[in-house]
Formats: C-alpha cells, sequence, structure tokens
C-alpha cells in the first residue's frame, strides 16, 4: 500500500495531522490532504474537483463537523447536514471512480442512548442516539448503511470504524466549539493564570466516559488501512471510563488550580456512559491503545500552556 495515493479530508484538523505524520513516517511518500479552503468537501463540484486533480486510490474521510455538547444544541440542522453531504458524496464519487478503499470514520455520538457497557458494534441498531447529539451521530451512522450497501451491490472496499472522544496536543480549546477535556484544562489553567477562586461546569459529573489519546487514535486508523478489508464497523478506543467528577478532580490535581467547582446541574450531561468494547479492532487488524491516560493529560495541558503563552494571550 506504500505506493498508493492517499488523500486524507480534514488533513489539517486535530486528528488529520497526526494521521498524516504517521503515515509518513511509516513510509508513505504520497500523502495528500483535502481540507479548506482548497476543498469545500460540502459541494458536489469541489469533492469532483479533488477526485480529478488528487487521483486518490484510497480516501480516508476524517473531515467533519464537530463540537460538544452546547454545539450540538445550538447547531442541529447545520451539523446533521454538512456531516451528511461530505460523507455521502465523496463514497459515491469514489465509488464511480473505483478507488481502491475508501476508509470512513464515524462517531460513538452513533451508538443508542441506552447502550449496555462496553459498547459493542452489534449494539449499533439498537435504540436511538443521546438527544443532544443525536443529528450528528445519525449523519455520520448514514456512513456505515452507505458503505455496506456500496459493497453488495457494487464491491466497493469501503470499511467503516467508530472512535471514542479524542483528546491531546493540539485540540480543539475553543469554548465555543470544544469538548469536554481541552474546555475543562481551559478553565482551570486560565483560573490558575487569573487567580480565579472558582469555575463552572456543566451537569452532575456522574456521566462516564472514554477518552482516546489522538496519536492512538491515528495508529488504529493506519492498522485499519493496511489490514481491515471487511464490513462489519470496528470500535476503537481504549477501553475504559471515567466519571466527569473524577475527570474533574484529575484535571484540577494536574493543573494546580486550587479554588472550588460549581456544577450547574441545569445544564445537560449527555450520554450516561460510554465506553467501547475494542476486542474487535484487536483480533481484526492488532491494535491495542498505549498511552496512559494521565500521562495523555499532562501532555495536553503543557500543550496548552505553551501554546497560550506563545500567543500571547492576555488575561
Amino acid at each position: 500500500m506504500k505506493d498508493n495515493r492517499i488523500t486524507i479530508t480534514g488533513g489539517r484538523g486535530f486528528l488529520g495531522r497526526h494521521l498524516v505524520r504517521i503515515f509518513r513516517e511509516r513510509g508513505y511518500n504520497q500523502i495528500l490532504v483535502a481540507d479548506l479552503p482548497e476543498y469545500n468537501l460540502i459541494r458536489p463540484e469541489d469533492i469532483r474537483r479533488l477526485y480529478d486533480e488528487q487521483r486518490p486510490d484510497t480516501v480516508i474521510h476524517l473531515a467533519a463537523k464537530v463540537g460538544g455538547i452546547g454545539f450540538n444544541q445550538e447547531n442541529p440542522g447545520s451539523l446533521f447536514y454538512e456531516n451528511l453531504m461530505m460523507g455521502v458524496q465523496l463514497l459515491h464519487e469514489g465509488c464511480l471512480r473505483k478507488i481502491r478503499k475508501f476508509v470512513a470514520l464515524g462517531t460513538i455520538c452513533a451508538y443508542p442512548k441506552f447502550t449496555p457497557v462496553p459498547f459493542k458494534e452489534d449494539d449499533l441498531w439498537n435504540g436511538y442516539p443521546e438527544e443532544t447529539n443525536a443529528p450528528y451521530g445519525l449523519a455520520k451512522k448514514m456512513l456505515l448503511v452507505q458503505a455496506q450497501a456500496y459493497r453488495r451491490q457494487y464491491g466497493m472496499n469501503a470499511i467503516f470504524l467508530l472512535p471514542v472522544n479524542l483528546y491531546g496536543p493540539g485540540d480543539n480549546f475553543d469554548p465555543r466549539s470544544s469538548h469536554v477535556i481541552p474546555a475543562l484544562i481551559k478553565k482551570c489553567v486560565d483560573a490558575v493564570m487569573r487567580g480565579d477562586q472558582e469555575i463552572v461546569v456543566w451537569g452532575t459529573g456522574a456521566a462516564t466516559r472514554e477518552f482516546f489519546y489522538v496519536e492512538d487514535a491515528a495508529e488504529a486508523i493506519v492498522l485499519a488501512t493496511e489490514r481491515y478489508d471487511k464490513e462489519e464497523p470496528v470500535n476503537i478506543g481504549a477501553g475504559f471510563e471515567i466519571s466527569i467528577r473524577d475527570l474533574v478532580a484529575l484535571i484540577v490535581e494536574l493543573t494546580g488550580f486550587k479554588g472550588r467547582i460549581a456544577w450547574d446541574t441545569a445544564k445537560p450531561d449527555g450520554q450516561p456512559r460510554r465506553m467501547l468494547d475494542t476486542t474487535r479492532a484487536l483480533a481484526e487488524f492488532g491494535f491495542r491503545a498505549r498511552r496512559d491516560f494521565r500521562e495523555g493529560l499532562a501532555k495536553t495541558i503543557d500543550w496548552y500552556r505553551n501554546t497560550r503563552v506563545a500567543s500571547g494571550e492576555q488575561d
């Protein structure tokens, strides 16, 4: 595969940058990036131009419009439309061009709200997703339906991976759209630097989440691209869960915040529990997450602190 032309959509994003680097470190020399502003993947003419210009053998579709609970509540329509249109058109045009492989990235938000823990791929259709992120989760889930349908009718080699919540250096720390780990790190680090005595955290703290270090996620995608060619979806994650309350305590400890935690229980918790069963990924392409969670958090905190100082951000 190392002679393949591989296009990575969203290759300048958080996960994309790590994935491009790991492919190149493994000896792939034709890694191409399809991202804004050159390509608006909601537009069919841009997708056709992408295939004309880059002539990929393999497409890895990472590009997505995504955010945390608040962002999902404010943008359900655009999250559904933009994610659906990007995926459907990219995969369809790839099929018309007879590319060798299409790797689609889904989301843990595609799972039903009350999925038994750990989430197994066979439970994916046993209920409706958690309401706040259902439009996003269902838009991404349609890529699985399309990939399986195109494999059966047209013989297209399309696979579907389900990553859990990512975190790590280079994450999105914009409070309008960030996920829980960068949002909490920003609140704590900024409070320490300003001397604030309180931070506010959404929800009750009772919900649990699994978090997946971004470099581990990139490694999983590379291995699946190289070794996996079946229609069944595959979870990729770290295989553990932590409550939001315990996560807050750990980030407070690592950032040195000494103030008070105020829980805004009027805000939603989101899905009650999240943790993936990752045995299929290990069996099918030998992936097991390696990064210790505490170590990964410390690296992410250091990255945010250093970036904040380098940018000259003022309080």
